[in-house]
Formats: C-alpha cells, structure tokens, sequence
C-alpha cells in the first residue's frame, strides 16, 4: 500500500479553516479531518474536537498520545499518534494545525501538502467578533498574528476564503485533487 498524506490546513483564526474542511470531507470522503484534542471547554462551540483539562493534556503528552502537539492562544493542542499511523498506511488526513509546527510535520509526514487559507483582515475582525469566545482584546491579538509568513520549503496551496464558502472548497478540492477538476 502506497503511503497516504497529511493536509495541514493553516490560516489565521476566524478564516474559516473548518468549516472549508468539512466542506471538502463532504465532497471527497477519502479526505478524512483529524479530530484534534483542545484544552477548551467541551462546550465552547466551533470545530468537533476532545476536550480535556490542562492535566490530562499533559499526561497525554507524556504517554505518547500525539504525533504533534502545540501551544496557542493560552490553548494546547494535539493531533492524535493514529494520525500518523493512518498516513503512513495509505490514508489521507486533514488537520487543522498551527503554522509554528508545520517544519516538525513535513519531518512526521514527508507527502504533506499545505493548504493556506486567507482572508481580508476586515472579514477576519466580523468572523472573530461573531463567534464571541474571545475579549476584544483577544481578537486583536490574533488578529495581529495573522500575518506571520509560513516556512520556507513546503508545497502550499493558498485560497482566499472571502467570499462563498462552496467557492473555497470548490478550489481547494480542484487544487487538491487536480484529477477531480
């Protein structure tokens, strides 16, 4: 069996990078979303994710439960060690990542392709304000992390999801798998 890829879907918060994922699972099922685990209330609303505790988190680190995991936003985040499994066997996976560990997951996952979603920072400021889980304050600051450039080296997709959600996933999926287009 030939090995499969990861899809790390990066962009600033408030691009609408999941709802673009579900989009694409929707009309390509073998492009399979990551359920990522978060140290945030399991109530807080956005993307399906595991929601634990600081502590559990930290324990899940220490047994080995992610192939990636990351800080952000007073946040911990982790892909799950199947994931890794799971492309090493053929499958492709999407996940949600932060750009601060894309160089670690082009190592993990030699076949990643990078799918970098952007929009206007006005569209950016509403999305964020709108979805009312974070201080203005908050907002600002990642909003002001937005234009952090990825790394160098790696096969990026970047679509602009501004308008139409059924737009952006129409591209992505085009530029995905070119052999749907």
């Amino acid at each position: 069996m030939s090995a499969g890829r990861l899809i790390a879907v990066v962009g600033p918060s408030g691009v609408g990078k999941d709802s673009v994922m579900a989009g694409i699972a929707a009309a390509a099922p073998a492009l399979v979303p990551v359920r990522r685990v978060i140290t945030r209330a399991g109530d807080a609303g956005g993307e399906v994710f595991d929601a634990v505790t600081e502590d559990q988190f930290a324990d899940m680190v220490r047994q080995g439960a992610f192939c990636l995991h990351w800080g952000a936003h007073g946040l911990c985040y982790g892909i799950p060690a199947q994931v890794l499994a799971d492309v090493q066997g053929g499958v492709t996976r999407m996940a949600n990542l932060s750009r601060g560990v894309l160089e670690q997951a082009a190592v993990l996952f030699p076949a990643m392709t990078v799918l970098h979603i952007t929009a206007s920072p006005q569209v950016l400021a509403q999305r964020l304000s709108g979805r009312g889980r974070e201080s203005a304050e908050q907002v600002a600051a990642r909003l002001a992390r937005s234009v952090q450039p990825l790394p160098q080296g790696l096969e990026v997709i970047t679509l602009r999801n501004d308008g139409a959600l059924t737009d952006t996933v129409a591209q992505a999926l085009s530029a995905l798998q070119p052999e749907r287009a």
